[in-house]
């Protein structure tokens, strides 16, 4: 698939890693629940102390709660999302060792996203050693159209959902979001018959991602994908780079059908 006219995401000119750090933790609470000082430091790459800091700030403004533990949960602001958050935790905690397989068979970075309407959330993440590689994305939001697991999760809908989620009345304010919705109805046809996905740099620049789906009960609730830098992508390497999702994806399936 062709990458569309937009160009890819960038951070801001400006961006300020402190507000970075605590939207990320943000995140981390709503989907997942509970998290200790010591993980949220590790999974934001910074100092334990700041780590602390953050998390301090989240519950003065009631993000987050401390609890007797010392663990800290999503307080009355983040809340209403207890549903979807206990699946996402669900589904973070029985993926983690799924990818960290992947990375070991692959050599590549690798992730599993869910789709919050028009957007994707990158909820587990696990890099490779490499010196070049694509660095984490746990925690981070993108438009579900320019990514791997998107797309497999868009192509879910049928005609009239995918109207009604790119409906332009949504995206009066910002209409340079919106997808072209005959093209994306084309690359979704595309992703339902192959049934995988390739972002070659939609998203971003020097990076290709290829995606399967994750289903639960007849549902697909998830993607897995791996995540390389163009330059590492061998289009004649996509079969086997499919061939060992799949067997992940099954793998992953089983568990969480067992759990």
């Amino acid at each position: 698939m062709t990458a569309p006219d937009k160009p890819p995401k960038t951070a801001p000119a400006y961006a300020i890693a402190s507000v970075d750090h605590a939207l990320r933790l943000a995140t981390m609470l709503q989907l997942e629940g509970a998290i200790s000082v010591t993980d949220a430091a590790r999974r934001l790459g910074v100092a334990r102390s700041t780590a602390h800091r953050l998390l301090a700030m989240l519950v003065y403004r009631d993000f987050a709660v401390r609890g007797d533990d010392h663990a800290y949960r999503p307080g009355p602001v983040l809340e209403l999302a207890g549903h979807s958050r206990s699946r996402a935790a669900r589904l973070r905690e029985t993926a983690l060792p799924h990818l960290r397989r992947l990375v070991a068979l692959l050599g590549e970075s690798a992730n599993l996203t869910v789709r919050t309407g028009e957007t994707v959330r990158f909820v587990a993440g696990v890099e490779c050693d490499r010196a070049l590689r694509v660095g984490s994305r746990d925690g981070m939001v993108f438009p579900a159209h320019l990514t791997s697991g998107g797309l497999l999760l868009l192509a879910e809908l049928d005609d009239e959902q995918l109207d009604e989620l790119y409906a332009a009345d949504r995206f009066a304010e910002r209409p340079g979001d919106r997808p072209e919705t005959a093209v994306l109805r084309r690359d979704l046809a595309k992703v339902r018959r192959a049934g995988f996905a390739v972002n070659q740099e939609r998203s971003e620049r020097g990076v290709v991602a290829v995606g399967v789906p994750i289903r639960m009960a007849g549902e697909t609730v998830a993607a897995v994908s791996v995540s390389l830098p163009s330059v590492r992508y061998d289009r004649r390497r996509l079969p086997a780079l499919v061939g060992t999702l799949r067997l992940g994806s099954e793998r992953l399936e089983a568990d969480l059908a067992g759990s």
